[in-house]
C-alpha cells in the first residue's frame, strides 16, 4: 500500500536542500536510532549523490542499546560511516569533528597530493522531521540558533553556523519520504513523532504498538499500567482510560502519548536484519 505524504512545505525544504549542496563538502545525514530503516529518506540519497556522508544515529537514549550497535556494525559493513549520539549529553562537537575528518579523508588526501591544503569542511546536516537536527545544530552552536519541538516541521529557514576552524554546518529543514510504499514506515514515524500521528488512523497506529508490546515487552504494559493480566485490546484501552479518570474512548489516545513520551524506557522498532 502505498501511502501519499508531501505537503508543500516538504517542496519548498527540497529545493532549499538542493541549492544548498551546491556549497558543501559533505552530508551529515541524522537518523533516529529507534528507527533508522523509517527515518532513512531515499530522497537524502538522491540528493546527496556521491558526497562524503557521515549518518548520526541520533536519540541513543530513548533506542535499545544493543541494538543500536548491531546497526553501527551493520552500516561498517557496508562501507558507511556512522556514530550514534546522545545529543544532550555526548560531546558532540568532538564527535562530530572526528566523523567529518574521517569523512573527509580521503578528499584531504588527494587534496594534498595536488599541493592544495585542506580547507575549512562545510557540511549540510539533513534528516527527516523531528530526528535531533535542530537541538543537534543548537548544541555544536553552544546557544539557541534554531528552534526546537517536539513535532514535524518547526525548522523552516536555513542556517550556516561555524563549529571550529575545521568544520561550518548547514541546517535544513525535515524533509520526509514523498511517499511510504510500506505503510509501517509511516507508523513507525508516527509513534516517534516524526510525522503527526493524524496521517495514519489511530487506530491503525495503536493497534501496531499494542501488537509490538504484546509480542516484544509484555510484562513493560503489565507492570506499567499495573495490570495482571491483558486479554484483549479493547479492555487494555478502558482500563488505562479508566485509571486516570478519563473517558473510556480517550485510551487508545493515551497509550499513543505514553509511547510517544517515553513512558515504557528504550525501545527499538527496527532492526539491521530488516534491511
Amino acid at each position: 500500500m502505498s501511502i501519499q505524504w508531501f505537503p508543500g512545505h516538504m517542496t519548498k525544504a527540497k529545493r532549499a536542500i538542493e541549492e544548498q549542496l551546491k556549497a558543501v563538502d559533505m552530508v551529515i545525514e541524522c537518523r533516529d536510532a529507534r528507527i533508522p530503516i523509517a527515518s532513512q529518506n531515499p530522497l537524502i540519497e538522491e540528493l546527496t549523490g556521491h558526497k562524503p556522508r557521515l549518518i548520526i544515529l541520533t536519540k541513543r537514549d530513548l533506542a535499545e542499546t544493543k541494538i543500536t550497535s548491531e546497526w553501527i556494525s551493520f552500516y561498517q559493513q557496508q562501507g558507511v560511516l556512522a556514530i550514534s549520539l546522545n545529543i544532550l549529553k555526548d560531546n558532540v562537537i568532538a564527535k562530530i569533528s572526528k566523523g567529518t575528518q574521517e569523512a573527509m579523508k580521503e578528499k584531504h588526501e588527494r587534496d594534498l597530493k595536488r599541493g592544495i591544503r585542506p580547507r575549512m569542511t562545510r557540511a549540510l546536516i539533513v534528516g527527516v522531521p523531528n530526528v535531533g537536527k535542530s537541538t543537534l545544530i543548537n548544541r555544536l552552536a553552544k546557544k539557541r540558533v534554531v528552534d526546537v519541538q517536539n513535532r514535524p516541521g518547526v525548522t523552516m529557514s536555513l542556517k550556516r553556523i561555524k563549529i571550529n576552524d575545521k568544520l561550518e554546518v548547514v541546517d535544513s529543514p525535515g524533509l520526509l519520504w514523498p511517499r511510504f510504499d510500506d505503510q509501517i514506515h509511516g507508523i513507525h514515524l508516527a509513534l516517534c513523532t516524526s510525522i503527526k500521528e493524524t496521517g495514519f488512523p489511530l487506530e491503525t497506529v495503536t493497534h501496531y504498538g499494542f501488537e509490538f508490546f504484546m509480542r516484544e515487552r509484555k510484562e513493560t504494559l503489565l507492570n506499567y499500567y499495573e495490570m495482571n493480566e491483558i486479554d484483549d485490546e479493547k479492555e487494555f484501552y478502558e482500563q488505562i482510560a479508566i485509571k486516570v479518570g478519563q473517558p473510556i474512548n480517550r485510551g487508545a489516545t493515551l497509550f499513543l502519548k505514553d509511547i510517544q513520551n517515553h513512558e515504557f524506557g528504550p525501545v527499538t522498532w527496527e532492526y539491521p536484519d530488516e534491511c
